[in-house]
Order: structure tokens, then sequence, then C-alpha cells
């Protein structure tokens, strides 16, 4: 979950330098509200997610706008989840399995230059798989108070790619991406949710030629989050605020040496609304501002999501 399409490698145009984004595909505000557990108990739960991302600029290091005289950036993605939570007991929780598949319908890449600096694919993206451990609530005088999941996800190498392509939905490399995610009621009406990712990447063994002649290369760790807070205007109504953060912690590495000047970053913040239709179906509506971003496209996002739970 994302940075929904992987803008795994940029080519720039000053001095040489290859400008690259190198952080695969990860969630980055596709879940928010109520995060911590699932809705409606055991069984199968479908969701779909509906993306629209618009950046005005891609930036670099300083957060300044890449040397080109355009870059702007449009893609819509949509995403298939099933999830599955079981019967089968692990002291206080149950057991279960994520499965995402992204598909970006739509890529537009400006670059001012008739696309020869920057060159873009649509197509399919990496599958995600994770099997996790969801908690049971802890339960207060009136409803539940805290809820959480464990989830250790896998991301496959699945998704398009071409090494002569600077913007591709898939990353050509494995992740894992396990992350920790919990609501906490502070009323019946009332709640917080945070979901804390630990991203770690290998190799790419067929690098972007932006790199020039390599043999590999390794995006850096990172650490992302989202985080979400809404009222319940009325039982089926809940409104609030909604947002995401992303930082790099170590340096891409081509054929095993450490690049300096790579690093990403970002935060977003926005308005959400969840409508409630009844326990099995939920409809999300999510927008997202991204601010202080570095070494990333500078944009926003308005995504919808509708759960449903057979």
């Amino acid at each position: 979950m994302k940075r929904i399409c992987s803008l795994a490698l940029l080519a720039g145009l000053t001095a040489g330098q290859a400008y690259a984004y190198d952080l695969p595909t990860v969630n980055l505000g596709l879940t928010s509200f109520l995060d911590g557990g699932l809705p409606a108990g055991p069984g199968w739960y479908a969701q779909e997610y509906l993306q629209n991302y618009s950046a005005s600029q891609l930036n670099d290091q300083n957060g300044d706008k890449l040397g080109l005289p355009k870059s702007k950036l449009h893609y819509q993605v949509s995403v298939t989840q099933l999830s599955y939570l079981s019967q089968q007991r692990l002291g206080n929780a149950s057991l279960g399995i994520n499965m995402l598949l992204p598909w970006v319908s739509r890529m537009d890449m400006d670059d001012g230059l008739n696309h020869a600096a920057l060159k873009s694919q649509s197509g399919m993206g990496d599958l995600m798989v994770g099997p996790f451990i969801q908690f049971d609530p802890v339960m207060g005088d009136n409803g539940p108070r805290f809820v959480q999941r464990l989830e250790f996800q896998v991301n496959l190498p699945t998704g398009e790619y071409d090494r002569n392509k600077d913007i591709n939905p898939g990353s050509n490399f494995w992740s894992l991406d396990p992350y920790w995610a919990g609501t906490y009621w502070f009323t019946p009406k009332w709640t917080a949710s945070v979901r804390f990712h630990y991203l770690y990447s290998f190799k790419n063994s067929d690098p972007s030629y932006a790199f020039g002649d390599v043999g590999s290369t390794q995006a850096g760790q990172a650490l992302h989050a989202n985080f979400a807070s809404e009222y319940a205007l009325t039982p089926q109504l809940r409104v609030g605020l909604n947002g995401y953060w992303l930082k790099q912690i170590t340096d891409t590495q081509v054929d095993g040496k450490d690049v300096e000047g790579r690093r990403e970053q970002v935060w977003a913040i926005g308005p959400g609304a969840m409508y409630s239709f009844s326990q099995d179906d939920h409809l999300f509506a999510n927008a997202y501002f991204e601010q202080d971003v570095k070494n990333r496209p500078d944009g926003s996002r308005v995504q919808v999501r509708f759960v449903h739970h057979f």
C-alpha cells in the first residue's frame, strides 16, 4: 500500500546526474479510519480502492523542482484487496491473510520535452501478500476501547517493469513492509487510528538505464505511517482528518555502495469521511495534500474505498 505507482527511477538532465525515486510502492493513505480492526468479524472481505494523484512538480533532495521545463505527473490507479479472517485462534487473537493488487490505468508524465527526458508506462503493479494477527478488542463499559493488528507484508515483483522507462507500475525487486495498526476509542463516537510500517527492499538486478552501466541497485530502508481521527455525526456517518508520513532512513546503494542525496520524505494531511450502509458495507472518501516533499513528486491525491464483508 503506496505510493501506488512505483515512481522508481527518474533520469535527470542536470550535469549528467541520474535523478531517481527509488522506493517501491507503499501504502500512503490507502487506509485511514478504524484501521486497527476488521468491521464484521471472521470471514472474507473484498475492498476496492480508486485513487487519483496529481503532482505539479517533481522535487529534488532540497525540496526544489527538478531542472526540467516541466515535471508534472498525473495517474489513476485501482487496488483490489481480498482479506480472510479465519476462526483459527492464537491466544486472544485470530489469524488471517491480506492480498492486494494495484492496476495503474492511466499514467501521464509531462517533462516539457515531449518525453525526451522522462518516459512512463501504465499496467499491473506488484502483488502484496501479508499474513496477519488480528487481536480481540479491549472492551470498556460502553463498547470497544482499543483494537490492534500485526501483519508481515511481502511485496512481490510481479508488476510491469521496463528498465528503459523512468516510471513503472512495478519495482522489479522484492521488499518487506511489515506493520502494526491500532485504533483507540476516546469515546464511543471519537476514535484515532495509526498504522506504522518498516520497509526493507532487496536488490534490483536489472536497474534503470538512468544509473548507467551498473550491476544492481538497492533502495534504502524507510519508515512510513498512516494516521487518522474521526467523529461519528450519526451511527452511519463519520467525518475527520487523515494523513500519512514517509521518511527514508538509509541511503540507496548502487553496486553495494551508498549514494547520498537520494533519501525520500513526505507528509500529507486532509479531510475524510466514512459512511456505513450496514455492518458489512462501508464507503470511505479521503483527500491528501502533500508537504515537505524531498526526492518525490509533490502533489495531492483523492481516493474512494469500498469495503464488503461476505
